[in-house]
């Protein structure tokens, strides 16, 4: 539509704008100029969060049959354990989110409108479809308008397309089906005006513009559960129906053998309590608050504390590519004209300086702008990133516009627009005694400036451009725009007045190439990816062929074809050879905010767990539909931050791979934590369920598995939850997606060694009780410091694979050693302090209850370092850790 057409459509004349009346039926209409924001969980969601634990909940159970049965010190102990873990997970989602808020605050801001004749200042959100706003430099656009004029006028849309070059706007209409980055007519909610000052009519508002409709899609989009909290789920599951079956068994045979009700339900709650490691929520919770506390050292913010260890199972990272594989910043590369060219590239800058058709092209481009110095940045300039990089490219050749425009001053502007893709600048000369003379400066769209020229630069001074010197500059030009570089063209004249038309009769001067260099350390961390398994994808709103040469450069693919936004189809719609071939490419170019959610989609339908980079508000449906939603923190728009899993700090794409490396070891070593306390779980629930079934006295009291499951078993857990982690583990393939905490081979291992720790604990018991003659008490306090160093011993099985006895993470981890100590000291104050060794029910064992206590703890630990025979299903999980 032509501006009349929209102008008249939305009744409303342009030099009045609307009246108070209409204004206020038409917000009525059409409601407040606001977007709908997910409100952040208060603290009673996080803390109700926190019970959805198959484990805690059956914390809880065994609490409440403690305390219906007046088993109080069971009961309290169960309630406390409960809190403790409460409280940790509580306190370390809330402060996340809390941070999370200080980031996502949306300023609110004003805008100028012309209402009943008037221009004034009102608050964006009381805008409504038909006023007409009035921006200039650095305004946020705050509602989707119509252009009115003037044409020329330049807007940053990098919020909603992701690139930070700013686009042309013009009051031309354009096809109602044209891609949003050609709409050329319109001006979007949520982007800026760089150069110019602009007047346009309100077409949308609120959720109805484009920034609307995308946060719609978002706030729409499914949020994926993290791996490890499903595994853990299935864990909790998987050991409740082992409790509860076992439970049922020992209690039918006791009941059926005759036994009191009241030890029946001792029984029961030994059972429930040695079946559970209490200490795994705690641990799983600190391990991921520790990987978040040092993701954030790193700058990398965690929103969700889950997420942190799905980072480590991640398979593919999307990738936008300004910015987070580009530093954001234009610098030009290459000057080419008639008589020379140079390379500026950063690694080998040439100095243009005597090559005077260089220096003409770069004097050229230091007068036709309107980038300033940057009072903030001394050596800086501020405006468009394309006129920053040609003044950089001259001040560093000695060109300063400062002292140009001093010689030559400034007369006259033509100001950059979309139908003649140029811009021209007038100087007047010095005064050589022939009157009045003026220099004309162009630059643009080099198959433009072609047409403009009939000359070209030559030893003689000029010559004239014939067709086909045309054709070979054509070819020069295609040639660099397939390197991926931003080629625009150069021209100048000298006129007799001011008022003459810039873009004819021109001296074709040369060709300036620019790119947005990659980041010094992106190839090195897209290596790091590509060791680890792990594909990197890039999804860019720019050109292809740019997109592949900043791919070709960092190292980006395995010759996988890039493809445009165009090419793509629905997911559903796709035939089996391009399903292959949308899964195997490396580049996704000139994509729309909903083929960016279906590309995540489809790759996690497809088996894979994803993360996503953004940083604009286009990017904000994809990274909620991600496994890992990762927000860029120092450009990164309000709406990004807010559905993203991490931001980062400072939008380095290393910043990413660190996090997953982080996430890799926390998962290994929560895997490491499992496997230990269920072993040693296990074994409990072996020794209540045998003894009872002997009819024989429970080696352990409900408060004493309580005592070493929370205290002498989380220690140990936390050092391996800890550890530094393996050396190699970015060598390794990722898990896959639906891969559990513990597979076949870990269970195998847990119930072998669950079994030879189960036996030396009856084992002492049968010694003290038989062979010397201990009463009741004092055999079940053999029994329970059996248990307890043979946990303690059993860690050091649980070294990483192809490390030696006296050398490897277990025995170099200073925490496992801090952990040793402390439990042994609790272990000694449950047999030797008086009002716990009265809580616990524990005496001291005398020194033949010790030596049986330590000469059969040792047992486990000594098959496992010296028996390779015996350490087979240690071997797996060490092997299984690794695949």
């Amino acid at each position: 539509m032509t501006t009349e057409e929209v102008v008249r459509h939305l009744d409303v004349e342009t030099a009045q704008g609307l009246g108070d009346d209409e204004v206020r039926k038409r917000r009525e209409r059409y409601g407040l100029n606001e977007l709908q924001e997910e409100k952040a969980p208060g603290a009673f969601p996080i803390l109700l969060n926190q019970f959805k634990s198959i484990v805690v909940l059956i914390l809880v159970a065994a609490a409440v049959v403690a305390l219906a049965t007046a088993r109080w010190p069971e009961g309290l102990a169960l309630v406390a354990v409960t809190a403790i873990n409460t409280a940790i997970g509580f306190f370390t989602e809330y402060k996340a989110v809390r941070s999370m808020e200080a980031l996502r605050k949306l300023g609110k801001h004003t805008t100028s409108v012309r209402r009943q004749g008037k221009e004034q200042e009102i608050a964006a959100s009381d805008l409504v479809p038909g006023d007409i706003v009035l921006l200039g430099d650095e305004d946020l656009v705050p509602a989707d308008l119509r252009l009115l004029g003037p044409k020329g006028a330049r807007v940053n849309e990098a919020a909603l397309t992701g690139e930070s070059v700013s686009v042309n706007k013009s009051t031309d209409p354009v096809d109602a089906d044209a891609p949003l980055h050609e709409r050329t007519g319109m001006l979007y909610k949520g982007t800026s005006i760089s150069e110019g000052e602009v007047e346009g009519v309100v077409v949308a508002t609120g959720v109805s513009t484009e920034l609307g409709r995308i946060s719609q899609l978002a706030a729409t989009a499914e949020s994926k559960t993290p791996p490890l909290q499903k595994r853990l789920d299935q864990l909790g599951r998987r050991l409740a129906w082992i409790t509860i079956a076992v439970a049922v068994i020992v209690g039918v045979a006791g009941l059926a053998a005759g036994r009191e009700a009241v030890i029946m339900i001792e029984t029961a709650i030994a059972l429930g309590v040695a079946a559970i490691p209490e200490g795994l929520p705690i641990v799983a919770t600190i391990a991921l608050a520790r990987g978040m506390w040092l993701m954030a050292k790193n700058n990398a913010l965690i929103n969700r504390l889950t997420a942190v260890e799905t980072l480590g199972a991640t398979s593919v990272i999307f990738t936008d590519k300004t910015g987070t594989l580009t530093e954001n910043k234009m610098t030009v590369r290459e000057l080419v004209t008639p008589l020379e060219s140079a390379s500026l590239d950063r690694a080998d800058r040439q100095n243009v300086s005597e090559k005077s058709s260089l220096v003409r092209l770069l004097k050229i481009g230091a007068l036709c702008s309107n980038a300033m110095p940057d009072e903030e940045k001394e050596g800086g300039f501020a405006g468009d990133p394309t006129e920053t990089a040609l003044l950089e490219a001259a001040a560093r050749q000695g060109l300063e516009r400062r002292k140009l425009v001093e010689e030559l001053a400034e007369e006259r502007e033509v100001s950059f627009d979309s139908e003649t893709m140029m811009m021209a600048t007038f100087h007047r000369t010095p005064d050589k005694g022939n009157g009045s003379r003026y220099y004309v400066a162009v630059k643009g769209a080099p198959d433009r400036v072609l047409e403009a020229c009939d000359r070209l630069v030559s030893e003689e001074g000029s010559a004239a451009l014939a067709d086909e010197s045309r054709r070979e500059w054509r070819d020069t030009i295609d040639k660099l725009a397939a390197k991926g570089l931003r080629v625009l063209a150069f021209a100048d004249k000298e006129t007799a007045g001011v008022d003459e038309n810039p873009y004819e009769n021109l001296c074709f001067v040369g060709l300036a190439a620019m790119l947005d260099p990659p980041r010094a350390e992106v190839r090195q961390a897209i290596e790091q990816c590509q060791d680890a398994g792990i594909r990197v994808v890039m999804v860019t709103g720019d050109r292809a062929d740019t997109g592949a040469a900043i791919g070709e450069k960092v190292g980006l693919g395995s010759g996988g074809r890039a493809f445009h936004g165009s090419e793509l189809a629905e997911p559903e719609e796709l035939s089996k050879e391009e399903h292959s071939r949308v899964l195997g490419a490396d580049i996704f170019a000139r994509v729309t905010p909903e083929q960016k959610y279906n590309l995540v989609k489809f790759y996690q339908e497809s088996g894979l767990i994803i993360a996503m980079t953004g940083d604009g508000v286009n990017d904000a449906p994809a990274l909620k539909r991600a496994d890992i939603g990762i927000a860029m923190g120092q450009r990164g728009t309000d709406a990004a931050k807010q559905v993203a899993d991490m931001v980062l700090r400072d939008d380095k794409f290393s910043t990413i791979v660190a996090a997953v490396r982080e996430g890799r070891i926390i998962f290994a070593n929560i895997r490491k934590s499992v496997i230990f306390m269920l072993c040693t779980n296990i074994a409990e629930v072996l020794v209540v369920a045998l003894a009872s079934l002997a009819q024989v006295p429970i080696p352990l009291k409900p408060l004493q598995i309580l005592y070493l499951n929370v205290l002498t078993d989380v220690f140990p857990a936390l050092a391996l939850g800890v550890g530094r982690g393996s050396a190699d583990v970015m060598k390794r393939p990722p898990r896959q997606a639906e891969e559990s905490v513990l597979t076949r081979h870990h269970w195998l291992s847990i119930a072998g060694w669950s079994v030879v720790i189960g036996a030396h604990v009856l084992g002492a018991l049968a010694i003290a009780l038989y062979y010397l003659g201990y009463e009741e008490k004092q055999a079940v306090t053999v029994s329970f410091l059996t248990l307890a160093l043979a946990k303690l011993w059993f860690v050091f099985n649980l070294r990483d694979r192809g490390t030696k006895v006296w050398h490897n993470d277990v025995i170099s981890n200073k925490w496992m050693w801090g952990a040793w100590g402390m439990c042994l000291v609790l272990l000694l104050a449950a047999v030797y302090l008086g009002p716990l060794a009265f809580l616990l029910q524990t005496v001291p064992p005398g020194i033949d209850g010790w030596a049986v206590i330590i000469l059969l703890s040792l047992i486990p630990v000594v098959l496992g370092v010296f028996l390779p025979g015996i350490r087979f299903y240690s071997s797996k999980v060490k092997k299984q850790e690794s695949e």
